[in-house]
């Protein structure tokens, strides 16, 4: 893995798209219990890309229909199936194939809770996907937190010794999370804009895309330009080149001029806008390294989102608050 480069992904509504299977999980529930299917962009509304507290959804959604059933039963419930509606495109598949062919060593960071994120990191096929994981209720550290960048490092391959971030990236559709913590952290940045415009004043992502394969090729077509990416990724005996047909385009031009509003919620914890510790390739991690403890329990589903280009990162505010929980 000797000088090796890292692609960080986020998991929901970058890897995954979370939206999409709440959307499919409330017609289902609309369905299944004869309510009107038109609810479901009101459903949709209360779910906020799942940071709003699931009791917060399911309560309205009990007390609007007058449900004859307990919140704990009901979120039981919303949990067994809310998965099943989880899936990787082929598209991203084939995304992370052409990183993995070009050299690069893939993790996943993600807020959230261990066991349902874990969940779809198997159930979509990622964890056969990637070199490793890391998950913000177990490495209890959140995005933005540098720390939780510098275990996700650990976990594929990397340890204290020299300027890792130099050769990283990370994507994610979340500017509060994703793209602070990325600045934060010292690595470069896609934001994945889902048709929204920027909105945070104290940051911006090194560029922005519309979904992950675009993300991909941006990245891969900056590691074929070291001028215009710091010299990372420098070239590796015996790597497969990708073709020069991209460029980092600056996240203004990408992003769209216009888009509905969306939920903010703030950060998980307060935390400190430090720079990481550098870190150096290790080598090939095995499986038990880059699986977090506790990883076998019994399956669970929930999901995170987020909603939200390259500037520094204002060091003052630092709210706290709580992960995705859906």
């Amino acid at each position: 893995m000797l000088d090796m480069p890292l692609l960080l992904l986020d998991l929901d509504n970058t890897l995954l798209p979370r939206d999409a299977a709440f959307r499919a999980w409330a017609e289902d529930f609309l369905t299944e219990n004869g309510l009107p299917t038109d609810d479901i962009d009101w459903l949709v509304m209360l779910d906020g890309s799942g940071y709003v507290p699931r009791s917060t959804v399911l309560g309205a959604a009990k007390r609007r229909y007058g449900i004859d059933h307990s919140i704990e039963s009901m979120l039981g419930h919303y949990r067994h199936s809310i998965n099943s509606h989880i899936n990787c495109p082929d598209s991203h598949v084939s995304a992370l194939r052409a990183a993995r062919e070009a050299g690069w060593t893939l993790g996943i960071v993600s807020n959230g809770g261990t066991l349902p994120q874990l969940e779809k990191i198997r159930l979509t096929g990622l964890a056969a996907m990637v070199d490793g994981w890391v998950i913000s209720e177990e490495a209890r550290c959140v995005k933005p937190d540098p720390l939780i960048f510098e275990i996700a490092a650990r976990r594929c391959g990397f340890r204290p010794a020299s300027d890792w971030t130099a050769q990283t990236w990370m994507v994610g559709d979340y500017g509060p999370s994703d793209i602070a913590g990325a600045e934060a952290t010292g690595l470069r940045s896609v934001w994945l804009h889902h048709g929204r415009p920027w909105a945070e004043r104290g940051y911006r992502p090194t560029v922005s895309a519309p979904n992950l394969p675009d993300a991909v090729r941006l990245i891969l077509g900056a590691a074929e330009r070291p001028t215009t990416a710091r010299n990372f990724a420098a070239a590796i005996p015996g790597r497969k080149r990708p073709p020069r047909t991209r460029i980092a385009i600056p996240a203004s031009r990408l992003a769209p001029a216009s888009a509905p509003n969306g939920l903010r919620p703030p950060f998980a914890q307060p935390v400190s806008f430090t720079r990481a510790v550098p870190l150096t390739p290790l080598g090939p991690v095995s499986a038990s390294a880059i699986s977090p403890a506790g990883a076998q329990a019994a399956p669970i589903a929930a999901s995170t989102g987020a909603s939200a280009v390259a500037a520094p990162v204002a060091p003052s505010g630092r709210p706290s608050a709580l992960p995705p929980v859906a």
